[in-house]
């Protein structure tokens, strides 16, 4: 099988129900900016030793792909696909792993600089191009295109993971936050 079709060649691509759109559309940049945050929380995971890390963020690139197909989706149109769903217990395990890491860091005092390490470093992009694929989604929303509420509730939420797990990764390699300090 070739991996690539042609059928892009003039700027539209197909959403799963065989709607044609532009690749510039809204509903592609949403779950493209998805995938490009799978990619970095791949790239994390690759950084990183710690295997319990590595399971939270296997789990989180499988939700991520639940969350890129349930954008890729026309709502106006049924499919024949059955497509994964994003449950609240997805969130609730965010919140956990969070509340865990949390109980042994200490309490932020200022804004942090995302510096220290090159996970920590990952980690504070991962959690920037989240915060932007929640942007996107919330524009689809403000556009009246589906979104399911639950899609964003996740990105939201992943991103507060991200960021907590970025100072995790520094408690872990003795890695101490780096306050901003603003010029006065």
């Amino acid at each position: 099988m070739k991996i690539y079709t042609k059928a892009g060649d003039e700027g539209k691509t197909s959403l799963i129900g065989g709607t044609r759109v532009p690749k510039s559309h809204i509903r592609i940049e949403s779950y493209g900016t998805v995938d490009e945050l799978n990619s970095f929380i791949g790239l994390l995971s690759d950084l990183l030793e710690e295997a319990s890390i590595k399971k939270v963020l296997s789990e989180v690139q499988d939700r991520l792909f639940t969350v890129g197909s349930s954008l890729a989706c026309d709502p106006e149109k049924e499919s024949n696909l059955k497509i994964p769903d994003l449950k609240e217990e997805d969130i609730a395990f965010l919140e956990q792993h969070m509340d865990k890491m949390n109980e042994v860091l200490e309490p932020m005092k200022s804004f942090i600089l995302p510096v220290g390490h090159q996970a920590i470093s990952t980690a504070h992009i991962a959690r920037c191009v989240c915060r932007r694929a929640e942007r996107w989604c919330v524009n689809l929303q403000e556009e009246d295109l589906f979104v399911d509420p639950t899609v964003i509730k996740y990105l939201n939420r992943l991103s507060d993971y991200l960021f907590v797990l970025a100072r995790y990764i520094g408690h872990l390699k003795g890695v101490a936050d780096q306050p901003w300090n603003p010029r006065v």
